[in-house]
Formats: C-alpha cells, sequence, structure tokens
C-alpha cells in the first residue's frame, strides 16, 4: 500500500486525510431505474432495508423514534445512560433543554445540562425501555459506554435486546487503567449471545484490533459530527472519508485473516445530508449511523435541539447543544416526498438515485463506485 506523507516542518510528517467534503462520486457507463436498487443491509441475522442506524444520542431516539424507525426499515439504538433511563417522565427535562439559553456554547446551558445528566441511571428504566421496543414488533438495540458496560450488561441482555452497542468517542481493544479493571472486549465479546458493535474507532490498526475482539460490527469517526467540539477541545479529529477507507481496508484484510469472516464497517458522525451518506457508502461503509440527519425530523425528542453525551460530560465537556431546522416526519426525512434542496429530506430516495445514476444495484456493489478528489 502507498502512502504519502507531507512535511509539517522540519521535525513532523503526515499523511493526507480527506473528509466527506472533498471526495465526489464520478458516474459510470451504466445507469439503471431507481425501482431496480435494493438498499437493504443485514448484520448478523437481522434484516433491515434501509442502512440506516439511529445514533444513541437523546435528542434523535427515544423508545418511540426508535420504534418508528425500525418500523420504517431502519435501526433505533436508545442510549441507555440517557434521560429515557435517568428519568421516569423525562419530557419535562427534554422541554427544559428545550428552552436553555439559545447561543450553541453557552457556559450556563452546559452546566444546566450537566446537572440534568446527574441523575443516577435505573437499572429498572432500562429494562422497561427496551422491553416497550421489543413490544412493537422491531429489533431491539441499546448502547451504552465502555465505562458501564460492566455495570448494566446484564440487565441489557435479560431485557432481551438484540444487537448490543458499546460506543465511545474512541474505544480501544486495549484500555489501560491503574484505579479500574479495564473491560475486556475480546473476552466479554466471546461470551455473549448477541451480536455486538463497537466503536468509535479512526483507524486502520485501531479497527483491525477491535474486529478481532469478534465485534459484528465496527464504528467509524472519531471529532466529527453537528454537535462535536472535540477538534476544538482536544485537538483530535479524522476525516471521515479516509477513516472509512482505512476501516474497509483492515476489514478486507481481517476476512483474510479469519478464514472470511465479516465485519460490518458503520460510517458514524458527520453525516448530515444525504450526499454525505452517498459518499459515506461509496468509501466503504456497510451502514451509517445517523445524528442531526434524524433530530431533524419532527418526532426527534430534542425539538429542534441536537447534543451529544459530550456536552454534558461532568469534568471536560465537548460538544455543544445546536439548534437544527425541523424538515418534516421521519418518513419524509428519509423517504421524501423532499421539499428542500439542501440534501435533508428523502435521504433514501438520494441514496438510492446515486447508486442509480452509477449503475449499481446494491450497497456491496457500490462500494467499488469510482472517487475522485474534489475539494470544492
Amino acid at each position: 500500500m502507498v502512502t504519502y506523507e507531507i512535511e509539517i516542518g522540519r521535525g513532523k510528517r503526515g499523511r493526507r486525510a480527506y473528509s466527506l467534503d472533498e471526495i465526489a462520486i464520478v458516474p459510470s457507463r451504466r445507469t439503471r431505474d431507481p425501482e431496480a436498487v435494493s438498499l437493504s443491509w443485514q448484520i448478523d441475522a437481522y434484516q433491515f432495508e434501509t442502512p440506516v442506524i439511529g445514533a444513541p444520542m437523546d435528542s434523535v431516539m427515544s423508545p418511540a423514534t426508535a420504534i418508528a424507525l425500525g418500523q420504517l426499515g431502519g435501526l433505533g439504538v436508545l442510549d441507555l445512560e440517557g434521560l429515557w433511563t435517568r428519568y421516569e417522565d423525562p419530557q419535562a427535562v427534554l422541554d427544559e433543554i428545550a428552552e436553555l439559553e439559545t447561543t450553541a456554547d453557552s457556559p450556563a446551558a452546559t452546566r444546566r445540562l450537566q446537572e440534568l445528566y446527574q441523575a443516577p441511571v435505573q437499572a429498572e428504566l432500562i429494562t422497561s425501555r427496551l422491553a416497550e421496543i421489543r413490544a412493537a414488533g422491531v429489533t431491539v438495540a441499546g448502547a451504552l459506554t465502555p465505562q458501564r458496560t460492566q455495570e448494566f450488561y446484564k440487565t441489557v441482555l435479560a431485557a432481551g435486546v438484540d444487537i448490543f452497542v458499546i460506543r465511545g468517542t474512541t474505544v480501544s481493544a486495549e484500555h489501560v487503567s491503574k484505579d479500574r479493571e479495564p473491560l475486556n472486549l475480546k473476552q466479554f465479546i466471546y461470551e455473549l449471545d448477541v451480536p455486538v458493535i463497537v466503536g468509535g474507532a479512526a483507524g486502520y490498526t485501531p479497527a483491525l484490533h477491535l474486529m478481532r475482539t469478534g465485534a459484528a460490527g465496527v464504528l467509524v469517526g472519531f471529532g466529527g459530527g453537528a454537535s462535536s467540539t472535540t477538534r476544538r477541545a482536544l485537538g483530535i479529529h479524522s476525516p471521515l472519508a479516509s477513516a472509512i477507507s482505512d476501516i474497509a481496508t483492515a476489514r478486507r484484510d481481517y476476512m483474510d485473516e479469519s478464514g472470511g469472516r465479516y465485519v460490518h464497517v458503520i460510517a458514524d458522525g458527520g453525516m448530515g445530508t444525504s450526499g454525505d451518506i452517498v459518499k459515506a457508502i461509496a468509501m466503504g461503509a456497510d451502514a451509517v449511523m445517523l445524528g442531526s440527519a434524524l433530530a431533524r425530523a419532527e418526532e426527534a425528542p430534542g425539538k429542534g435541539w441536537h447534543w451529544g453525551s459530550e456536552a454534558h460530560h461532568s469534568q471536560l465537556p465537548r460538544g455543544d447543544r445546536v439548534k437544527l431546522e425541523t424538515v418534516g416526519p421521519l418518513q419524509e426525512v428519509l423517504f421524501g416526498p423532499a421539499h428542500h434542496t439542501n440534501g435533508s429530506s428523502n435521504l433514501m430516495g438520494a441514496l438510492r438515485r446515486s447508486m442509480a445514476t452509477t449503475g449499481y444495484s446494491d450497497l456491496k456493489e457500490f462500494q467499488r463506485v469510482e472517487v475522485v478528489i474534489s475539494p470544492y
């Protein structure tokens, strides 16, 4: 593999990496009817009509929106450390968050978010929220951070979760700690009877190590997303186009190493428009985990506001609560008909049309589409 490094002064070299904004897809000689394109996606035994996963964020996913997304052919993931598992009825809290000072980087708003999220996570609420989703007959998925996984995973499994997500800003297969016994992902995943999606990862080597733990899917992304300020706060960022390509290569190499075991690559964060979703699949993603794109739906619990868990970190918050335009019902956001020209609605219609325009009939084929560097 050829890599190109650029000198950054005399003492440092760096590899050029690309964001989704810097690439474009090139049509091929063949086109096809959009109706002949399949957007179906399968992970383990679970089949979905669209490659859309709702991000486990309180502004995006409630039990009701997870159910709605599941009924529309996607997968909703509930944040099992969020407001829905801290409060019996979190609606008053959500209403208060929507009424906080409107400046995105307001210290007063951040302080209040931190206070609201100090309420303890209740195991019985984890059980009841997952039971509510299961009763609707859709695939049940819940997310914990690596720090809370050992504390609550038995509750999650007992509640009947179908897919277990371990999601953090960055997750490694080997975490070093002097204060507590770290989560041994390889042992943990091996002992579970449900598929596990884990991440984020931002490069080839950490992703390959996560694949070796037995994970069914790896989340790709770090420091991106509409509400994240990780790049400003920590100086860490991984341009998503290059990250997806690197981790798709790790997927291929792990298939050779493991004798054919396929691990799904799921782009996570920084995809606010349909064009971003199209390019993420083109770079090698099997599916996308969406936050801001779904937070624009009328059913989203954030009421047009969007924030992640980084926004209320007790010691080092590195995320903003941002205001987004509400574009319409979830059905319209995903399948149209669109009334916006900026790629914020009919996300799946746009993906289907891009695949048809370039001549590809399914998502796996579309990963082979030609791309160019186009920074304008």
